[in-house]
């Protein structure tokens, strides 16, 4: 087992304003960019060669990504789309990328890039070894099924019977998680154009009686939009704080699970947490209240800030007893005065914020 496909293509839309700058891929997420937690998951499992399916700023991601090749004893390929392929074309383009001359019949690790989740890749090898089918996915048990696409499988063996579309009707309550396992086999399937792997080439391995579905056990959360990204958090940080406690932060002030990067610097009379991550070179002044929310790259948070349930970017400056919630995002090098109160919403890189903003909106 050597190989792996992550779909990091396209435009990261619903992460904006983080995603005008850096592609999604290398959005931070608990101080690591997002594909890294996945990169690694990998590595752990014995694969050495990660191929990275991109079709937006393929070169910022290789310069942001080109330093972990080393660090985590991996090989990182790009496989370049020059047109979006959807979710099955990445694979067809990749082919000879993902076929291991050494053992062609070896199968292969395919993810989506936005998700996060403990990663169980050594009991789906073991599960999609043990039924000996052409491709197995994850699911995971969700509360409002009628949102997503349902996936009915036979829970004894896990055959796939069929996929149903935002169900009206309960037909079960679990979900692809965007997390698979795949024999060579699959790439016969796939034509060479824009091809859905959920809606084209998933039923007709599920009529053909090779496609299985192995239940993900703890956290899942596709975190491609704020509101799901800070949901995210709190569970991967809830998460580590039961199985790695040692990597999060304690003492006077924290509420845990908070997860603290060792050159931020943290004043007197704060109170952080719980759910909360602080990036490199971090300056939170004195007094701040600080819960659900991330914070990037040399943000400076000035005394006495209350910020609840918000993203800060790299560089910006959140003023001194600034209120802020309602899932607001803050891109690169914002700046917000005094006093003020910011509510939902979303501003865009390099802007002055000088009045409150007391609902939603979309500041450019």
């Amino acid at each position: 087992m050597s190989k792996a496909l992550i779909l990091v293509g396209g435009f990261g839309t619903r992460l904006r304003p983080l995603t005008l700058t850096i592609p999604k891929p290398c959005v931070p997420f608990c101080n690591k960019e997002m594909v890294i937690h996945q990169i690694e998951a990998l590595k752990e499992v014995g694969v050495d060669t990660v191929i990275l399916a991109v079709n937006y700023k393929p070169e910022v991601m290789t310069a942001i990504l080109k330093p972990y090749e080393s660090l985590i004893g991996i090989k990182i390929v790009y496989s370049h789309e020059q047109e979006p392929l959807g979710t099955a074309g990445p694979l067809a383009l990749a082919k000879e990328l993902l076929i291991d001359p050494k053992d062609p019949a070896a199968p292969f690790f395919v993810l989506n890039s936005d998700v996060t989740s403990e990663f169980p890749f050594r009991d789906l090898l073991s599960f999609h070894r043990a039924h000996g089918k052409e491709g197995t996915i994850m699911v995971t048990q969700v509360t409002e099924p009628s949102k997503y696409g349902v996936v009915v499988y036979d829970e004894k063996d896990g055959k796939i019977s069929r996929f149903v579309e935002k169900p009206q009707i309960y037909v079960g309550n679990k979900i692809n998680a965007g997390i698979y396992i795949f024999n060579p086999s699959i790439l016969e399937r796939i034509p060479a154009r824009p091809t859905s792997i959920e809606k084209e080439i998933f039923p007709q391995m599920a009529a053909q009686a090779q496609l299985f579905a192995m239940e993900l056990q703890g956290f899942w959360m596709d975190i491609g939009q704020p509101r799901d990204y800070l949901s995210g958090l709190a569970k991967y940080l809830t998460s580590q704080q039961q199985k790695k406690p040692n990597t999060l932060a304690s003492g006077p002030g924290i509420v845990g699970p908070v997860i603290i990067h060792p050159t931020a610097k943290i004043g007197v009379d704060c109170l952080i947490g719980p759910f909360v991550s602080i990036g490199p070179n971090a300056v939170i002044e004195n007094g701040v209240r600080l819960k659900r929310c991330s914070i990037f790259d040399g943000v400076r948070i000035q005394r006495n800030a209350w910020i609840d349930n918000s993203i800060i970017g790299w560089d910006s400056t959140v003023g001194r007893w600034v209120r802020m919630e309602g899932v607001s995002v803050l891109g690169r090098d914002v700046q917000i005065s005094d006093e003020l109160y910011v509510n939902g919403a979303m501003i865009l890189d390099h802007k002055g914020i000088s009045e409150t903003i007391p609902e939603p909106r979309i500041v450019m």
